[in-house]
């Protein structure tokens, strides 16, 4: 038996370096297409590295022993985002060809939905694959509020930081962290973010129109974000105060 799980726990190893594999080939690829400098470079490689670090790592912390076909979905989209994010470090130094970085995140985002229904269709959804897609949709998100906010101005880095913050508040305030109940806005709103910010980063429709997209993104954003912050906040209250203002019961007062 330990023979076997070590040859699975292989396998999904040999996975995850695949992927870093690939993402550095599609790296190539688009050096090779529009003459990537160095900035993009460095950036891509260490998305790369630190993204099958961290999968490696959560991956034989969960005693994987076997990849997934929705995990493979996640994999393919985090290897679009690791060329998003190299094209957006290397448009501090030159803007890249729009139709290559609306191409990449454009398939990026449609495959957002495709993992989830592959997790549901086979009956491989784990925790680990919904926090791995969780994470590379965040990241995809902070990445394009970057690109956006070169033009718009760093107001814009509020809706990709917005979730970073939010986690960090949990280390403070614990409450923050119970789990919250299914909602089909919250899902809706964090879908559109992709959709919006990507429009305005598209450039095809007036400045000022591309602005009032982003404000859009933003402000449901924040709604979206203070209603369940709101939500915990009067669920943690109903938890504590109940037993924090009972008072004993005579007969179990003892002398």
């Amino acid at each position: 038996m330990a023979l076997n799980n070590t040859y699975d726990a292989r396998l999904v190893q040999q996975e995850t370096a695949l992927g870093a594999g690939v993402q550095i080939l599609l790296l190539a690829l688009i050096g090779t297409a529009i003459g990537m400098g160095p900035a993009g470079w460095l950036t891509g490689l260490a998305f790369a590295i630190a993204t099958w670090a961290v999968l490696s790592r959560a991956l034989y912390r969960a005693g994987s022993r076997s990849f997934g076909p929705a995990n493979r979905v996640t994999l393919g989209r985090a290897t679009l985002v690791g060329g998003v994010t190299a094209l957006v470090a290397d448009s501090f130094q030159d803007s890249p060809p729009v139709s290559l970085f609306v191409g990449l995140t454009a398939v990026a985002l449609i495959l957002d939905g495709v993992d989830g229904k592959v997790a549901r269709r086979t009956g491989t959804s784990t925790a680990l694959g919904a926090r791995f897609d969780m994470e590379v949709d965040a990241f995809l998100i902070l990445v394009l509020s970057v690109y956006v906010s070169m033009a718009m101005g760093p107001w814009v880095l509020l809706i990709g930081a917005m979730r970073y913050v939010f986690v960090a508040a949990a280390r403070v305030w614990p409450w923050l962290t119970a789990p919250l109940p299914p909602s089909t806005a919250r899902k809706t709103v964090a879908a559109l973010q992709g959709v919006l910010l990507l429009v305005a980063a598209s450039t095809l429709l007036p400045r000022a129109v591309n602005v009032g997209i982003v404000m859009l993104a933003l402000g449901l954003l924040v709604w979206s974000f203070g209603r369940d912050v709101l939500w915990l906040y009067r669920a943690s209250r109903a938890r504590t105060v109940p037993s924090a203002g009972r008072a004993p019961r005579p007969e179990l007062v003892t002398s």
